[in-house]
């Protein structure tokens, strides 16, 4: 055990010593991890965490909220996954709204719309113009409690105050953890050819009530929402599996109300899984209920042949999640568990975000008693590979073959 700590730590050591001297090396392709790291480490502290071969890294950032900025299954110059919005990070400048830093996990709470939003204050309209996202999960720190090899550990207190006057005072725990690949292995449940790179990591964040009275549903409560960004490709395909059944009993499929009804051309609904386009150019959004969404999403990149898997703890026999849509709402904690966005030009002519694509997922409505805990996990893998050896991968955890996939939108 003891030398297995040295490894460890020695890896980790490494890993953060190649990437000091990264500064220096011009020869680091667009679009590699190494690429990203010397960028980032211009402008803000990089946590790098690495498993005990060295080739899978995560680069976490204390200073947004301990997100993970983006991560790699084949070492610094291998292809980075996460999406980094470069420009407004270079920028130094904070904007008044949010602040899209990009990351393929970061932490956020809900819920963002209706009578218990935390991104409205009390009254106004739900629009763009009265929107923002709170300092304390958009431009505050979190404090770096521990790190080492392959984990980096976060705090951070705060208080929020929803649409409803209701104030919230809460401790925010969140760790953040390369997997080896034993573990993720069994996480996953398959077992890839040797051939597949992967990179694979989880979050496990808690949310504390630290204030003198209980949340209760009647004043709104909060719940901790994971989402991640990733780089969109002409060709990159989202996979959402879904419990299928009659509308009568496990209601609608799926919510594409979020901007707009999304195209048929870009969202397909099969049995029991559903294609939509992540192509980063069309401004769309979909979300699964709790009695549709499954413990699991992911995404096939056809131009770089990688198969992305998110996977969330789920509790059974749960159903109240908090709705996030733009109203006042009839049925506040009938919300979605699983989302996905596609980025695009909010209006003709303009400019996309980003563009990139989200995966998120949300834990039940935490209606906690003081003191009481919530806890939310959410795992990322990025597998790299020829199509034949990632085709067992997403038959078994998605449902669908690689081929299935890329022909969703093919015509």
């Amino acid at each position: 055990m003891k030398g297995l700590k040295l490894l460890v730590v020695l890896v980790g050591a490494a890993a953060l010593t190649g990437c000091a001297g990264l500064q220096g090396d011009a020869r680091m392709a667009e679009g590699t991890f190494g690429d990203d790291i010397i960028f980032l480490k211009k402008h803000t502290e990089v946590i790098l965490l690495s498993d005990t071969t060295g080739n899978s890294l995560v680069a976490v950032s204390p200073q947004m909220q301990g997100r993970v900025l983006t991560s790699t299954a084949e070492a610094m110059r291998g292809l980075s996954f996460g999406w980094i919005n470069r420009q407004l990070i270079a920028s130094g400048k904070i904007a008044p709204h949010i602040n899209v830093f990009g990351g393929e996990d970061r932490f956020w709470l809900g819920p963002e719309g209706g009578q218990f939003s935390i991104f409205f204050e009390k009254g106004v309209p739900f629009d763009l113009e009265h929107w923002f996202t709170p300092a304390p999960i958009d431009t505050e720190p979190f404090d770096l409690v521990s790190k080492s090899g392959n984990t980096a550990r976060f705090r951070k207190d705060m208080q929020l105050k929803n649409y409803s006057d209701a104030v919230f005072s809460l401790r925010v725990d969140r760790e953040v953890r390369v997997l080896e690949k034993p573990d993720a292995v069994r996480a996953l449940g398959v077992t890839p050819p040797q051939t597949v790179k992967m990179v694979a990591f989880e979050s496990t964040n808690r949310i504390t009530n630290t204030g003198e009275n209980a949340w209760r549903k009647e004043t709104g409560v909060l719940s901790i929402w994971i989402l991640g960004m990733f780089n969109p490709s002409p060709k990159t395909t989202i996979v959402i599996p879904f419990q299928p059944g009659p509308e009568e009993r496990l209601g609608p499929i799926v919510n594409d109300a979020y901007f707009g009804k999304v195209p048929a051309d870009r969202l397909l609904i099969s049995d029991d899984v559903m294609f939509f386009s992540g192509d980063g150019q069309y401004r769309s959004k979909i979300g699964l209920s709790p009695q549709r969404a499954k413990p699991v999403a992911g995404s096939y990149d056809a131009v770089n042949k990688v198969l992305t898997i998110v996977q969330y703890n789920k509790p059974d026999d749960v159903t109240d999640y908090v709705n996030s849509m733009w109203e006042l709402q009839d049925h506040p904690y009938k919300g979605d568990v699983v989302n996905s966005y596609n980025d695009g030009p909010p209006e003709p002519g303009a400019k996309p975000l980003g563009p990139f694509y989200e995966l998120e997922t949300s834990s039940p409505a935490a209606a906690l008693d003081k003191g009481r805990t919530l806890t939310h996990v959410h795992r990322t893998y990025h597998l790299q590979g020829s199509k034949e050896d990632l085709d067992p991968v997403a038959k078994t955890v998605l449902g669908v073959t690689v081929a299935e996939i890329e022909s969703a939108f093919a015509g």
